[in-house]
């Protein structure tokens, strides 16, 4: 590693635990031997701690020497229950750690007690770490071979140069594929969900090839439908496939699969159109190859009933039949499927393969559209939100992972809102930006137009697809010759108008997550929410400003965070006197208890990294990889990056400090509440109640071109009308954040006052 590592600073300290000798796969601990090291060069810290614990008689020891490596990789993958389990456990998502102190790399095993570490963004790549407790799982069944395990680590700072070109230390974990260090499992899961292919069991390799069908015998989907129950074999079947699923990882601690992932394709012939099941080790090997609109030859499948409760998508074509009664099944063995792509040169009319028809519309036919509705869309991007994550289960480990963008097509000056969960393209979920052509297929409208606003947007389905560059080839192109696409100048001014709304709150009430309500995150896992409601008076509000970039305040002096706010008495008359809001209003009940509670919760700051940001073409990758989760590997920076601070915000609001006081004020917190611009709608177009504002979390002022401050007017307003809530008791639900690294932000979503308290 080039360059020296700095002192960490003072991180998180946690004893491990005394980890038993478990009974291994067949191939035993897959770790290296444990050598003595010559004396020539710079001895390996890594090589003396081995050593050092080999040489004691005790399951784990502390470093003689604590010296600082660098995080090179931080890899997930299920641990399998151990043999003499008896009663099943829940899933345990294992993690290892790739270390380097600049002489060699290892790989370690992160003791489970740590594993919140990674939860909470604090062990990443990049970082300096300091290891002072580590133990060694020993092979029991070959000598001298074993897994160095994490127990005990201080977390340090982001390093600025690592280098990648130290060897591993055992050259079986140089391997292709890796491989976990424990249990059986063949790869690696991706570091934040289980949808997304990871590692280099992911074969992008199979192409087509032109095949002789002179004594290849086929059978219609049809006819095969009518006869399947009574064959014993079956002939080949050939298709297009028309829709492709997003993998299902089902793997689980008791179930010995290798490779347990599963995925739909819907393909179909000219007598209609059929579910194919693609199960197990298959799923490496060519789901990345397939795509929509292929035509391929099946050989030695198996058929069987379908599953009941599963909802196929609707056929491309209303005339093709929905074959609901019958799967068709891929599998590895039992029997070896074949499968070949049939080049589409080599395809012939008389077969009367369905083409594809995709259900393309644009922004100004969306508002007609039913609930529900399936439809495709095509745009330039306008707004990227970063990525998160809501867990599937409270009791699991288990999350998807998503992101709202916005897509403008020009037939509106209102853009697509998208919720886009990951569809197992993370080459493209992860490395999308706004001002590029966008395309998403097989999206679901849901609206709901009796709430204020008006709930309107698109969210990804099962067979949702996404495609980024080159249109050329792909299996829409044939579809859009007449989309309205919107020039770059007219998705500038849109990305402008999108980005100062925003986003995520108009349909905060369909999300039982909860979304987050700024999309930009720096240095941040995916941010997980919860809910939470709490009951008390509302004691204090104060407006603070959006922050200043660098660039923008010069050598002037900071300005405060709060400000004096004026307001009209008579907006719209001319000549109205006008007087001055105080900047800040307190309860009573406040000023009479703040100075006594047992606690005061202090979570009203919004981070730099929650800020929507001006996109910059230049500066794509970095504000890419500021929206995107963590990486499981390290990429070194090209150059010197630059500061998330220095980019302009996109938000012309601001935002206020909302303290609510406990029912037996006693406890007290500090929340921030984002108001959002919402012109369009005139039914509330009065913030006559703090209540109304809060409860629609949007409002409605004039806008002031080129002002980046919380508008006095609104401030003022606001301001006049909590006073009314004075001593009120209200409800209120709460949106907490964890962005990471020690990083909390809470966020007022709602405030209810309840008719009856008794």
């Amino acid at each position: 590693m080039s360059g020296e590592l700095g002192q960490p600073q003072a991180g998180p300290s946690h004893a491990g635990l005394d980890l038993p000798n478990p009974e291994r796969n067949r191939a035993g601990v897959p770790g290296g031997v444990i050598r003595r090291a010559g004396a020539q060069g710079r001895r390996s810290w890594i090589q003396k701690v081995l050593e050092q614990i080999t040489d004691s008689p005790l399951q784990w020891v502390t470093p003689s020497e604590v010296v600082p490596v660098a995080v090179l990789a931080v890899q997930r993958y299920l641990l399998e229950d151990e043999p003499r389990d008896t009663i099943p456990k829940p899933p345990l998502y294992c993690y290892d750690v790739t270390i380097s102190d600049g002489v060699y790399q290892e790989k370690c095993y992160l003791d489970p007690s740590l594993n919140f570490l990674v939860y909470k963004n604090i062990l990443k790549v990049g970082i300096e770490m300091k290891i002072s407790r580590v133990s060694c799982l020993y092979n029991e069944k070959r000598l001298g071979q074993g897994i160095l395990c994490i127990d005990n680590v201080h977390c340090g700072e982001t390093l600025e140069d690592i280098s990648l070109e130290t060897p591993f230390r055992n050259s079986a974990h140089e391997e292709v594929p890796e491989r976990p260090l424990r249990g059986g499992k063949s790869h690696y899961l991706a570091l934040w969900n289980n949808e997304d292919p990871y590692g280099d069991i992911w074969l992008t390799n199979k192409q087509p090839e032109e095949h002789n069908f002179n004594n290849t015998k086929i059978i219609s989907l049809s006819h095969l439908e009518m006869t399947w129950s009574s064959r014993r074999n079956f002939p080949a079947l050939l298709v297009r496939i028309l829709h492709k699923s997003k993998l299902r990882y089902y793997g689980k601690p008791d179930k010995k699969m290798i490779e347990p992932y599963q995925t739909f394709l819907e393909v179909a012939d000219s007598s209609g159109t059929v579910s194919v099941i693609m199960w197990n080790a298959l799923c490496p090997e060519w789901y990345k190859s397939l795509r929509v609109g292929l035509v391929l030859l099946l050989q030695d499948y198996s058929v069987k009933k379908s599953y009941p409760f599963r909802m196929q998508p609707l056929p491309v074509d209303p005339q093709i039949k929905l074959i609901s009664t019958m799967e068709i099944c891929l599998n590895l063995r039992d029997p070896p499927t074949n499968i070949i792509i049939i080049p589409e040169k080599q395809v012939k009319p008389e077969w009367r393969l369905p083409k594809l028809n995709h259900r393309f519309i644009t922004r100004s036919e969306l508002d007609d559209m039913p609930e529900n509705h399936i439809c495709d869309v095509i745009g330039i991007l306008v707004f990227v939100g970063r990525v998160q994550r809501s867990k599937k289960k409270e009791s699991r480990e288990d999350f998807w992972s998503y992101r709202w963008i916005h897509i403008a097509d020009g037939t509106s000056e209102q853009p697509f809102i998208v919720e886009l969960f990951s569809t197992s393209q993370p080459e493209i979920f992860e490395n999308i930006y706004p001002m590029t052509y966008f395309v998403c297929t097989q999206l679901k409208l849901v609206r709901n137009d009796a709430q204020v606003p008006k709930l309107l947007y698109l969210t990804t389905t099962n067979e949702s697809r996404v495609f980024l560059t080159g249109h050329r080839g792909q299996p829409y192109t044939n579809d859009i010759k007449n989309a309205n696409r919107p020039s770059t100048s007219q998705a500038t001014r849109k990305e402008n108008q999108s980005q100062e709304r925003d986003n995520n709150k108009q349909y905060q009430d369909d999300d039982p997550m909860g979304s987050q309500y700024f999309p930009a995150t720096h240095e941040s896992l995916s941010p997980t929410k919860k809910k939470r409601i709490l009951q008390g008076p509302c004691a204090k509000l104060i407006p603070v400003p959006q922050p200043e970039t660098s660039a923008q305040r010069g050598n002037r002096p900071d300005t405060p965070n709060i400000f004096q706010c004026r307001e009209s008495t008579s907006a719209g008359v001319q000549g109205k006197a006008r007087k001055t809001i105080s900047d800040r209003w307190e309860s009573p009940l406040w000023r009479e208890k703040k100075f006594g509670l047992i606690d005061h919760l202090h979570y009203s700051c919004v981070h730099p990294e929650s800020i929507p940001r001006k996109f910059i073409f230049e500066q794509r990758k970095f504000l890419t990889e500021q929206f995107n989760s963590q990486p499981a590997k390290y990429i070194p920076p090209e150059g010197r990056p630059p500061k998330l601070e220095d980019f302009k915000s996109a938000r012309s609001l601001g935002h206020f400090e909302v303290t609510i006081l406990g029912l037996n004020h006693e406890i007290a917190i500090d929340v921030a509440f984002l108001p959002m611009y919402s012109p369009e709608d005139l039914r509330t177009s009065q913030i006559d109640t703090l209540l109304t504002c809060m409860n629609y979390s949007c409002v409605y002022p004039q806008e002031t071109p080129g002002n980046d401050r919380l508008p006095r007017a609104l401030a003022g307003d606001i301001i006049k009308a909590v006073t009314k809530l004075d001593k009120v008791h209200i409800v209120g639900i709460l949106d907490i954040c964890n962005l990471g690294n020690n990083k909390v932000e809470v966020y007022l979503h709602k405030i209810y006052s309840p008719t009856n308290t008794s």
